[in-house]
């Protein structure tokens, strides 16, 4: 009895160290290099020159959009007032440009001489604003820029004023060259105007720069939409490419041009990918160094691959994965 236990003892201590080498061996060989990543995909800010009220909404979330395509539109009564403004303005400017070509006559130098005085009230009108501004500012109740504003309005509202008298002046001197400069160039001036306010009002309709999917609206029909503020997300999944953050010692696998498989889980399959770019990361990124003796940090990069094929069903946020072959 005493024999068969000794003979179990010894086989059990024998079995215990052979599992205890293996677990030591384990342990002490390199681990498989495994990187996980995500899809990510060109995303554009589809927003408009112009401010308004979102009139008319064409597009939801998921829908699918080609190049030209018209995604909204605004609606703004304040631009078309401008562009009302800006069309009177070509047109009195024109005339003008058409007095001086005939010569001054007493009706062009009333007229020069309304236009002085329309401009000096509008000086007069500009600096007291500046200074209610200017006096708020003082007190505190009211922004720098507001007063920044107000003072740009009264600079440029002088600079009016001295035009309009010149062209009086010019007009009472009779048509001379001068003046027929000026009124060219006050048509100029008109005429500019007019195609800066027909650029924003051509920017109410705003049609998709590419193909691709809508991927967000934070705005919706009926709502303000600010200048520049951005209505739409597309999403071009013909622009994608995996994400993978990288530490240094192992960017010898990613050779610039070479091919990799990326294995995608929610596709179940594995896809050739192209090593298209590496860049540091910032200094947060940081691996410490954990072999003994190591006396320096590895830097992490993110490492970009762009699919070599075309992959149906490629999504944006999809968990990319990098191990190794058998």
């Amino acid at each position: 009895m005493n024999v068969r236990n000794l003979i179990f003892g010894s086989l059990a201590l024998a079995l215990l160290a052979a599992l205890s080498l293996l677990a030591i061996r384990h342990a002490y060989q390199p681990k498989p290099l495994i990187l996980q990543g995500q899809i990510e995909a060109r995303q554009y800010q589809i927003s408009s020159k112009a401010g308004g009220r979102l009139e008319q909404l064409n597009v939801r979330r998921g829908d699918q959009v080609v190049a030209g395509d018209e995604l909204f539109r605004l609606d703004s009564p304040e631009l078309e007032a401008r562009f009302q403004q800006a069309q009177a303005g070509v047109e009195a400017s024109n005339a003008l440009k058409q007095e001086a070509d005939s010569g001054a006559r007493k009706q062009q130098i009333q007229a020069a001489y309304d236009d002085w005085q329309r401009a000096l009230a509008a000086e007069k009108l500009a600096q007291a604003t500046y200074q209610r501004i200017k006096a708020l500012f003082d007190e505190g109740v009211m922004a720098q820029q507001k007063r920044d504003e107000a003072y740009a309005q009264w600079q440029a509202s002088l600079h009016q004023a001295s035009a309009a008298k010149a062209l009086h002046d010019m007009a009472q001197e009779g048509a001379r060259s001068e003046t027929k400069q000026a009124a060219q160039g006050k048509a100029d001036a008109a005429k500019a105007q007019l195609a800066e306010v027909q650029a924003v009002l051509a920017d109410i309709h705003i049609r998709a720069p590419r193909s691709g999917e809508i991927s967000a609206v934070m705005l919706h029909q009926g709502e303000l939409v600010p200048r520049g503020f951005p209505v739409l997300t597309l999403t071009d999944m013909q622009d994608a490419w995996a994400l993978f953050q990288v530490r240094e010692d192992h960017l010898d696998q990613f050779v610039d041009g070479s091919q990799v498989e990326i294995y995608l889980p929610a596709l179940k399959q594995r896809y050739p990918f192209t090593v298209a770019y590496k860049a540091v990361q910032g200094d947060f990124a940081t691996w410490r160094a954990t072999e003994s003796g190591g006396d320096f940090d590895l830097r992490t990069f993110e490492v970009e691959l762009r699919p070599a094929v075309t992959i149906d069903g490629l999504r944006a946020g999809m968990t990319a994965i990098i191990e190794p072959q058998a």
